[in-house]
């Protein structure tokens, strides 16, 4: 369909414009209104009226402004050109922006998604008669060292491959292919244009069986997610929220990150902005931003965009995933978008259900976090979107509706605990409040990559955890000193465990990341400790005597102390802890 003319400005009301004279309009159709052509899309048709969503500000506009009708829906644009570049919530590129419009974003610029100057050294794969199926590769792009891009046929087309461009520099919008789908002939370039509400199609949505590896130990050894999972972190503010994502985004062994700042304070967003581009990947020893992009969209911007920015950012996801990558998507925060919704719902007069939120609000949860998982895609491929979003609930307060309605659609919770917080203990996540619904899908792949006995640790010290709240009830009444040595060894283990291993230092060399197999090794020492401990107290020592032992300091600075390509020095500690439980059961055994 052709631009065109398909009603007028009846009325606005901030972001939300109500259009009188609709014809040959569609829902959820790209609207351009007004001279200054500001970005809309509609959301509500009812005879000749509707009522639009407008992308920027409204300021100035008035009743009998002419809407034009693009006759397609609010697409992105996907291609070589993405990676490394920062996007406002309807992806238009901010650093192109701010050449051409300085500080502050005028209103109605119209700035290419991808640029359109750029050449792009395309290698086909494909050749002229080849059978031509959704999912197809014609050929590949080095966007970067770690990223190579496949041009792939779109979904729903399928035919004979005519022609394909032979190997040289092409700009995205050039044609590189022409596919004969019977009686038509559609020329292809490097990029494509995706409706973001849409999911893309894949062949087969596959069990998500292997971890993301964060580096964080309470994550990966206590509440681990699964590639292609989906996990919330709710925490109040200043428990650490953007914090703990930032460091998932550098640490996690995701081969695309895509943040979303949506609704975001701008000095926090200035901060991942700036930051971002200095920070050194660890695996390839180059700038993060490599295999990174950045969506904008911060609370000063225009409400209706800070909505479309979470589907702008899994759609890019969802184009890498199609490509055969491993997609960590980072959500800072849902809470912010759920705060739009109401909102625009508000604008829109419609009924509001618990504490001002539209009635929708659980759909559009889920919708949203429903577009992670781990495909088999169109091109017979694997790819996976790991979906990490932060809720903000106010005061902290997880029964707010936000949190409830997540809690519903995600298998992972990473609860932030403001005492923690407070007491400097990072990451804040709560080890009684959080849980992981994948433990027994990633087992297979623990048992085979990294330890037998991770799954036996685990729940042993979990155990633990849950005792040391018990007894910490009895010490509120009764002190410490009034139990027996054998109850306060369990809070003396689980005080060892959550300083020696939950507590991580960012700003440590050694500490800042582990690997999974020193995480394991970590964790068997500490229960091993345990275990031994426990049966020597039986035999008669005293918990003096265990914390007088050497091996004891040993452990509690081992994660300081043992790099993680040196893991066999864990050995010899654990070699003096079977020697110092010998001797001790020497002497109490005579």
């Amino acid at each position: 369909m052709e631009r065109r003319i398909i009603g007028k400005v009846r009325r606005v009301n901030g972001p939300v414009v109500e259009a009188a004279d609709i014809t040959n309009a569609m829902i959820y159709e790209l609207v351009k209104v007004g001279d200054e052509n500001l970005v809309g899309e509609t959301v509500k048709l009812e005879g000749k009226r509707a009522v639009i969503q407008v992308y920027e500000d409204t300021t100035g506009l008035k009743p009998g402004t002419p809407i034009w009708g693009e006759g397609i829906p609010l697409s992105i644009e996907l291609g070589p050109g993405l990676i490394g570049t920062i996007y406002d919530g309807i992806q238009r590129p901010l650093e192109t922006i701010r050449g051409q419009s300085g500080t502050f974003i005028r209103r109605g610029i119209q700035v290419p998604s991808l640029d359109r100057t750029k050449r792009w050294r395309f290698v086909p794969s494909a050749k002229a008669g080849d059978t031509a199926l959704p999912g197809s590769v014609l050929g590949t792009v080095a966007e970067s060292e770690r990223v190579t891009v496949r041009i792939l046929v779109p979904p729903k087309m399928k035919g004979r491959i005519a022609d394909v461009a032979p190997e040289g520099d092409y700009t995205v919008d050039q044609t590189i292919a022409s596919i004969d789908t019977g009686g038509a002939v559609s020329e292809l370039t490097l990029m494509q244009r995706w409706p973001i509400r849409v999911p893309r199609p894949a062949l087969n949505r596959l069990t998500p069986k292997i971890p993301l590896i964060t580096g964080q130990r309470v994550i990966d050894t206590l509440f681990p997610v699964a590639k292609g999972g989906t996990v919330a972190i709710p925490g109040g503010f200043g428990t650490g929220k953007t914090m703990t994502q930032q460091a998932l985004a550098k640490w996690c062994d995701a081969d695309i990150i895509v943040y979303i700042g949506c609704g975001e304070r701008g000095n926090e967003m200035t901060d991942v902005l700036t930051e971002f581009p200095k920070i050194v990947d660890p695996r390839t020893q180059r700038s993060l931003m490599e295999r990174t992009v950045l969506i904008a969209n911060t609370s000063n911007m225009p409400v209706s965009a800070r909505e479309a920015s979470v589907y702008t950012g899994v759609t890019i996801g969802e184009f890498f995933r199609d490509q055969g990558y491993h997609v960590a998507i980072m959500a800072d925060s849902t809470s912010r978008w759920a705060e739009a919704l109401r909102e625009l719902s508000g604008r829109m007069e419609e009924m509001p259900a618990e504490e001002g939120f539209p009635a929708y609000l659980p759909t559009r949860i889920a919708e949203f976090y429903e577009r992670a998982g781990y495909m088999k895609t169109l091109g017979g491929t694997e790819g996976s979107v790991s979906i990490i979003g932060a809720v903000s609930p106010p005061g902290g307060d997880f029964s707010e509706p936000v949190t409830q309605h997540t809690r519903r659609f995600i298998r992972c919770f990473w609860a932030l605990d403001r005492g923690l917080a407070n007491a400097r203990h990072y990451p804040a996540i709560s080890w009684l409040e959080s849980y992981s619904e994948y433990l027994e899908d990633i087992s297979a792949w623990g048992e085979q990559h990294v330890s037998a006995d991770w799954k036996e640790d685990r729940a042993a010290i979990m155990d633990l955890l849950q005792k040391e709240v018990k007894l910490l009830q009895v010490v509120k009444l009764v002190g410490p000193d009034a139990l027996p040595d054998s109850q306060r060894f369990v809070l003396d283990v689980c005080t060892l465990f959550k300083n020696a291993f939950l507590q991580q230092n960012a700003f440590d060399a050694i500490d800042m990341y582990s690997t999974i197999e020193k995480q394991v090794r970590m964790l068997h020492i500490i229960v091993s400790y345990w275990q031994k401990g426990a049966e020597a107290i039986k035999r008669g020592a005293t918990l003096v005597k265990l914390r007088k032992m050497k091996v004891y300091q040993d452990i509690a600075k081992m994660k300081f102390t043992v790099p993680n390509e040196d893991v066999g020095e864990l050995d010899k500690i654990e070699g003096r802890l079977e020697r110092s439980f010998g001797q001790l059961d020497a002497i109490y055994s005579q």
